[in-house]
């Protein structure tokens, strides 16, 4: 990805690094496809890193991570309707192996442009949940 290209792009700040990636806090967000479906989360600092990501709303309707005061104040959140969250995509061979981790979701106050991936370790919910549009 070239450098022209994440400029016009806004930046988005991790206000910590997300899990096994300490170097790298500043991505921007790259639509894939029309729908709105997938995404690239590409990193402006390390070249060739990007994690593919997918709005939950599609395939888990019911998804609703439970977001803590702490994670809110850190984001700068003042309201939670200006929060996204995404879930990272584990590609497999085909589509029909993707997976995504609903335990680790990245949540972004689009005012802000600051994100931070939550661990939600207590949850019960899967790492490796099957990706079918529900």
């Amino acid at each position: 990805m070239g450098h022209q290209e994440t400029t016009t792009l806004p930046v988005i700040d991790f206000v910590a690094p997300m899990p096994g990636f300490p170097d790298d806090r500043r991505f921007v967000l790259v639509r894939l496809e029309d729908t709105g479906m997938l995404y690239a989360l590409t990193s402006v600092d390390s070249a060739g890193l990007r994690f593919l990501v997918v709005p939950p709303a599609q395939f888990f309707p019911d998804y609703a991570p439970e977001i803590d005061d702490d994670a809110l104040g850190a984001l700068g959140a003042g309201d939670e309707t200006d929060l996204l969250v995404l879930l990272v995509v584990t590609a497999g061979d085909g589509v029909e192996d993707a997976t995504v981790n609903l335990m680790a979701p990245i949540v972004l106050d689009q005012r802000s442009r600051r994100a931070v991936q939550l661990v939600l370790s207590r949850s019960g919910l899967s790492v490796r949940q099957k990706l079918v549009v529900a």
